[in-house]
């Protein structure tokens, strides 16, 4: 069974702007994959030539976007990035949920953390 991971990054840049990097092909293949194929609701991501597909299942615009993995045989399991303003500071976060399996919640929170640094530079942050 998988193990829910949900992690949370600061960036101090506006929700548009995020949100741009998190919901369009062009977007996401500047920081998450190597390029991304947009076809309605199925985003096909690539990574060195190997291709995954996944489904947007959930999105508010300037807020969040959630996607499941068609080949995920887990019905409830997803990955969402998630657009968080703090009320009193009012900085900007990204929030992350993902699933993984037990053995394998290390390397997935690391791989995060790579991927938000690509992301971060992509920002100028």
């Amino acid at each position: 069974m998988k193990k829910k991971i949900e992690l949370e990054y600061s960036l101090n840049t506006s929700p548009r702007v995020i949100y741009s990097r998190l919901s369009t092909a062009g977007g996401l293949s500047e920081w998450f994959a190597d390029d991304v194929h947009v076809n309605g609701k199925m985003y096909t991501f690539v990574w060195e030539g190997t291709h995954q597909i996944a489904e947007m299942i959930l999105k508010k615009d300037n807020h969040f976007t959630r996607f499941h993995w068609i080949d995920d045989e887990d019905p409830k399991s997803y990955f969402e990035f998630k657009i968080h303003i703090e009320e009193l500071t009012n900085d900007t976060a990204l929030l992350i949920t993902d699933f993984a399996e037990e053995d394998e919640c290390d390397d997935a929170k690391e791989l995060w953390d790579t991927q938000i640094g690509n992301l971060k530079h992509i920002l100028g942050l």
